[in-house]
C-alpha cells in the first residue's frame, strides 16, 4: 500500500490539532459469524469512530463474544454526537506516530503491548487529552502475519496475485533465481527436477533445485529452494522450506515444516503441525495434529528473551524414549516420554528429534483457532449449533434495548443493506476457500451460519454463492472473451456441486439466473457479451434446469425491451435445445407405462 495519503492526511490534521498523536491504517474486513475470528485467525475487534473527524473513541480486542452486545462509557456517548460502532475492522497495526508517542512510552515504562496498553491507555486518560484516529485503507494490500493462520491466509493472497507486483515469479526475476507462472497458479523454477508421474496442483511452488520423485502429490502447497522429495509422497496445504528432506511415503498435510527438516520414510505430518529447524522425524512415525516441535526446550516464564535468542541449538538433542502421543504408523505401542524440570517433553531418535512445546493456557483444544489447517468440521457444526440455539433462545429481556429507528437518538445507526453485506461475507468466505483457507466440505456450513445470522431464505444462497464463483473467474481470466469464458467455464465445473446443494428448487434455479442478469447489467459487465454463451455451460453442468430456463423467458414476455436483451441474446440456445428438451420430458411424464416392454425401451433410448 501506499501511505502518501494516510501520511499527508496525519500532518494536515497534526497541524490543525496537536493532541492528535497517532493515525492507525484499518481496512474492512468482516469476521465470521461461527468463531468471530477474521480470515487471518485474529478476534474480531470492536471499535467505535466518529464518522466525521475519524477519531478513534473506543477499541475493544478481547470482547466477550458470548454475550450479543458490548458496553461503552456513556460518556463516549454523551460527549459525541454521532459515533460509527465497527466489528467489521482489520487492524492493520500500521501507524502513523507523532514524536510524542516515543516519550509516552518512556513516561509509561509499564507499556507492553501497542494496542492493550498504550491505546486503551490513551483512551481512558482524561488529563493529557491526546487524540488518536484511523484511516480506512481502501485500495491496495496490507496484513499483519502473528501467527499461523494469517501466516497462510497472506501466503495464499501472495500465490493468487493479489499483492502484485510482489508475487513470486516477480520477486524470483529480482533474486536473479527464475520463477515461472503456469496454468491454475502453479510457479516453478526452471532448475527443478519433476518425476514424469508427479502431479503438481493448483495454487503451488516449486523452488530451485528441488527435485520431486516418482508418483508424488504436491496440492496447494510451497516447496522451498534445495529440496529432495521421495516417492509416493503426499503434501497437501503444507509449507516446506529450504533443504528439506523427504522420503518415501511420507505424508504432510496443512503443516509448516522449516529449514534442514528430515521425514523418514513413511512418517505423517498431521494437520496443524510446526516442525522447527533441522528436526527430524523417525520412520513410519505419525505426528500427531498441532503438535509444535523443535530442538530448542520451549522457554519458562522466567526466561529471558536473550537467553532465548543465544541458547545452544544442540541442548534440544536427546535420546530419551519418544514422547508418548507420538505413534508408528503400524499402531504399534509408544513408551510413555519423560518431562525435564520445565515440563517440555523430549523425544528421541527413535521417533522425534527435539521437544515438544506446550499449547499455553488455551491447550490443543483451541489450536483450530489459528492453525494453518482448516478449522474441523466437527468444531464448525458445533459453532453453527451454538449460533442456532442463540437465534431462537435469546429472551428480549437478557438483551439491552435498542432505540426504535424513528426515534431521535444521539447515536447515528448506519442502516446498510443486510443482502449486500450477506454476500459480501459469502465472497470472502469463498476467496479462503479458494485459498485453502477453509475445507471445502466445511465451506456449506459457514455460508449456512451467515444466512441464520442474517435470517435470509435458501434463495438467497444461492445467488450470492453464484456470484462469488463468477467473480473468481473474472480475477482468474485476462482480457479476452474467450479466456473468460474458459475460466468460467472451469469455474463452474470446479463448485459445481456447491452450486446444487443451493438450487434445490426452480425459484432457486431461477435466482442464479436473475442474478447472472444483475450481474451482466451492473456489477460485471464483463459477462455481457458472453451471456448466451455461459447459460449453455449452466445447463450442462446441471446448475439450472430446462423448467427454470423456460419460466426465466416466459416471464420476460410481457417485461419492458431493456429487460428482454438476455432473453433474445439466448433465444437461439432456447428454441434449439431447451424447448425440444422441455417437451421431451413431458412426454416422457405423460408416457403409459402399460404399453409392452419394447416400446419402453425405445422411448428411452430416444430420451
Amino acid at each position: 500500500m501506499s501511505l502518501k495519503d494516510a501520511l499527508q492526511e496525519h500532518m494536515d490534521r497534526k497541524k490543525k490539532d496537536p493532541l492528535a498523536v497517532m493515525t492507525m491504517i484499518l481496512k474492512h474486513s468482516k469476521p465470521s459469524i461461527l468463531t468471530h475470528q477474521t480470515r487471518l485467525g485474529n478476534d474480531e475487534i470492536v471499535m467505535a469512530i466518529d464518522p466525521e473527524t475519524k477519531e478513534l473513541l473506543y477499541y475493544e480486542d478481547r470482547a466477550d463474544t458470548s454475550h450479543l452486545y458490548v458496553t461503552i462509557d456513556k460518556d463516549i456517548l454523551t460527549n459525541n454526537s454521532t459515533l460509527q460502532l465497527h466489528n467489521d475492522m482489520e487492524d492493520c497495526y500500521i501507524d502513523i506516530c507523532s514524536p510524542e508517542v516515543l516519550s509516552l512510552f518512556t513516561d509509561n515504562f509499564d507499556y507492553q503491548h501497542l494496542r492493550r496498553h498504550f491505546v486503551k491507555g490513551l483512551l481512558v486518560d482524561d488529563i493529557m487529552g491526546y487524540k488518536l484516529y484511523t484511516h480506512e485503507l481502501r485500495s491496495g494490500y496490507a496484513a499483519r502475519i502473528d501467527n499461523f493462520r494469517s501466516y497462510d491466509t497472506v501466503s495464499k493472497d501472495v500465490i493468487q496475485r493479489w499483492t502484485y507486483p510482489m508475487v513470486p515469479d516477480v520477486i524470483s526475476n529480482r533474486d536473479c533465481s527464475e520463477s515461472r507462472l503456469h496454468r491454475q497458479g502453479i510457479y516453478k523454477a526452471s532448475d527443478v527436477t519433476l518425476s514424469h508421474s508427479a502431479q503438481i496442483g493448483a495454487s503451488s511452488v516449486v523452488g530451485s533445485a528441488t527435485s520431486i520423485g516418482d508418483h508424488c502429490k504436491v496440492l496447494n502447497s510451497v516447496i522451498g529452494e534445495g529440496c529432495k522429495i521421495g516417492k509416493n509422497v503426499l503434501i497437501n496445504g503444507s509449507y516446506v522450506w529450504d533443504n528439506v528432506i523427504i522420503e518415501d511415503g511420507c505424508k504432510v498435510s496443512n503443516s509448516l515444516v522449516c529449514d534442514g527438516v528430515h521425514l523418514k520414510a513413511g512418517a505423517i505430518v498431521e494437520p496443524g503441525c510446526v516442525l522447527s529447524f533441522n528436526v527430524e522425524v523417525g520412520k513410519n512415525v505419525v505426528v500427531p495434529a498441532h503438535s509444535k516441535v523443535s530442538l530448542l526446550p520451549q522457554p519458562s516464564n522466567e526466561d529471558s528473551d536473550e537467553e532465548l535468542e543465544y541458547a545452544d541449538t544442540n541442548s534440544g538433542v536427546t535420546e530419551s524414549t519418544p514422547f508418548s502421543s507420538m505413534r508408528s504408523n503400524g499402531d504399534q505401542a509408544t513408551v510413555p516420554s519423560e518431562e525435564d524440570e520445565s515440563g517440555t517433553s523430549k523425544i528421541g531418535t527413535c521417533g522425534v528429534v527435539g521437544y515438544i512445546w506446550t499449547s499455553g493456557d488455551t491447550g490443543i483444544l483451541e489450536e483450530w483457532r489459528q492453525s494453518i489447517a482448516p478449522i474441523p468440521k466437527e468444531k464448525l457444526e458445533e459453532l453453527q449449533h451454538a449460533v442456532s440455539e442463540d437465534d431462537g433462545s435469546e429472551d428480549e429481556s437478557n438483551n439491552p434495548t435498542l432505540p426504535d429507528k424513528d426515534d431521535s437518538s444521539d447515536i447515528a445507526v448506519e442502516d446498510d443493506d443486510p443482502f449486500s453485506k450477506f454476500e459480501k461475507e459469502v465472497e470472502e468466505t469463498f476467496q479462503r476457500a479458494l485459498g485453502g483457507g477453509v475445507n471445502r466440505d466445511n465451506l456449506i456450513l459457514e455460508i449456512n451460519g451467515l444466512r441464520l445470522a442474517y435470517s435470509l431464505q435458501h434463495a438467497d444462497c444461492a445467488g450470492a454463492v453464484f456470484y462469488s464463483v463468477m467473480k473468481s473467474a473474472l480475477v482468474a481470466a485476462q482480457s479476452t472473451n474467450d479466456t473468460l469464458l474458459k475460466t468460467t467455464a472451469e469455474a463452474l465445473g470446479k463448485w459445481k456441486d456447491l452450486l446444487r446443494n443451493y438450487t434445490k428448487t426452480i425459484d432457486e434455479e431461477m435466482e442464479i439466473l436473475l442474478k447472472f442478469e444483475e450481474m451482466c447489467q451492473e456489477t460485471t459487465k464483463e459477462f455481457s457479451p458472453l451471456f448466451s454463451e455461459i447459460l449453455p455451460i449452466l445447463y450442462d453442468k446441471d446448475v439450472v434446469s430446462e423448467d427454470a430456463i423456460m419460466r426465466w423467458a416466459e416471464e420476460k414476455e410481457h417485461a419492458d425491451e431493456s429487460d428482454k436483451v438476455f432473453v433474445k441474446q439466448s433465444e437461439a440456445f432456447i428454441q434449439v435445445y431447451i424447448c425440444p428438451a422441455l417437451k421431451l420430458v413431458l412426454s416422457l411424464k405423460a408416457h403409459d407405462f402399460t404399453e409392452p416392454a419394447e416400446s419402453q425401451i425405445f422411448t428411452y433410448s430416444l430420451f
